[in-house]
């Protein structure tokens, strides 16, 4: 009989119990499509004792991670448990120590520590796989490494947090403002512990980062990814950018210009026909760009327990098949670290703006746009009250940073009643 491959999975929340059921439910077919059983003979989670609906007394226990990453009766590790240090990255080191390959659904340790934990993995003949960091259940990794191969990427966008896209679009349908949606995305347990990592935009630049190591060829680095959360959005910009024909989506763009690597994580317009206009709820989408391609969508659900679980599986299986892939589709070593380029490609930007009712202050602001080389494509006046006039302007292409050069001046003439709004209108 063919030798089985042996799990050992560390952490048993949602995602882990999801891969346990596949590995329970679809035996036989695993086996007859990787050409050999896959098992799980360990397990590791913080408590023993609590019920997760799935029987485990088959699989032996580790109350330590780093202690089930060193088992002699597991080939691959499974790490589940989240976090960028700690146990999660101890565990990894531990395994590929011992010589074990790796899967995870990990992005913040693999975007804050993947060069390394690459060169490691390398080193000693492992593989790393993280389907499952980025998109959830989309094979949006194994398009880059794989069936893209060919191609050299231009650009890399997407929608890659479910949570922000959930409250985007549950304003725009209900009409509700942000700090209602946002509550009951809280009650629904959208949200992560710390909720900044997905209104702030921190859980989607991880993703962004590693999809632009892969996509460009360079070494992962977060800290080059400009982020803006969507907290400022209101329910009045949801429904302006509704009639000038756009949605409001946290959007990731990822691209090479001759200043280096661009990378941005920020809410943007984009047209409420395109297929990232149509985005509904949790799922994610992701667009990429080649010079042979073109362009390829992929579309699907960017979190829960099947689709995150079986993006891990579908890692498990190329392993057990044999297919073996450097962790970012090149030898780690020959990844260059890229040149960090501010976002300044041009582009058409909204403008929300609430100005002191008071003669001259529209004059003023126009006046500074026009001294930032701005000029204006579209401007209206909405629900003009006895102190404010609320203004909307949408500009000819411009850069971000003649924009918040604009911004700044704007502030500085004494006629703004608030901080004002400014978000790119990206072509899709």
């Amino acid at each position: 009989m063919t030798t089985p491959l042996r799990l050992g999975i560390a952490g048993l929340g949602t995602v882990g119990v999801g891969v346990v059921k596949i590995v329970r439910q679809k035996a036989n077919l695993l086996a007859t499509r990787t050409g050999r059983p896959v098992v799980i003979t360990a397990v590791s989670a913080r408590s023993r004792d609590k019920d997760r609906g799935v029987n485990l007394s088959d699989f032996a226990w580790e109350d330590d991670p780093v202690a089930l990453a060193k088992r002699d009766d597991v080939d691959v590790f499974v790490e589940l448990m989240g976090g960028h240090d700690g146990p999660a990255k101890d565990s990894i080191e531990a395994a590929i120590a011992t010589g074990k390959d790796v899967v995870t659904a990990n992005k913040a340790l693999l975007a804050h520590h993947g060069q390394a934990l690459a060169e490691a993995a390398e080193a000693k003949g492992c593989v790393i796989r993280f389907e499952a960091a980025v998109a959830g259940g989309i094979p949006v990794i194994k398009s880059l490494t794989e069936g893209l191969a060919g191609n050299e990427i231009t650009r890399v966008m997407g929608v890659m947090n479910g949570t922000c896209n959930y409250i985007l679009t549950r304003m725009q349908d209900s009409g509700l403002p942000y700090e209602e949606v946002f509550a009951e995305a809280d009650a629904l347990g959208y949200l992560e512990a710390d909720p900044n990592l997905d209104v702030g935009g921190i859980d989607a630049g991880h993703k962004l980062s590693l999809l632009s190591s892969i996509a460009f060829g360079t070494q992962v680095d977060f800290d080059g990814v400009e982020l803006e959360g969507i907290q400022r959005i209101s329910i009045e910009d949801i429904h302006q950018a509704a009639d000038l024909g756009y949605k409001i989506k946290l959007l990731g763009v990822a691209q090479i210009t001759g200043r280096g690597l661009e990378q941005r994580m920020s809410p943007c317009l984009v047209p409420a026909d395109s297929p990232l206009g149509q985005l509904k709820g949790g799922t994610n989408m992701v667009v990429i760009e080649g010079d042979a391609v073109e362009q390829v969508v992929l579309r699907g659900p960017g979190a829960g327990e099947g689709p995150t679980a079986s993006a891990v599986m579908g890692d498990v299986c190329d392993i057990a098949r044999g297919l073996r892939i450097t962790t970012f589709g090149v030898p780690a070593a020959s990844l260059e670290k890229a040149k960090v380029a501010q976002s300044n490609s041009p582009a058409p930007y909204y403008l929300h703006l609430t100005l002191q009712d008071r003669p001259g202050s529209l004059a003023k602001v126009a006046t500074v746009l026009g001294d930032n080389g701005i000029s204006i494509d579209r401007m209206r006046q909405t629900r003009h009250n006895d102190t404010n006039a609320p203004v909307l302007i949408v500009t000819h292409k411009t850069t971000r940073a003649a924009l918040d050069a604009a911004v700044d001046a704007m502030t500085e003439t004494g006629v703004m009643a608030n901080q004002p709004v400014a978000l790119r209108i990206e072509t899709v």
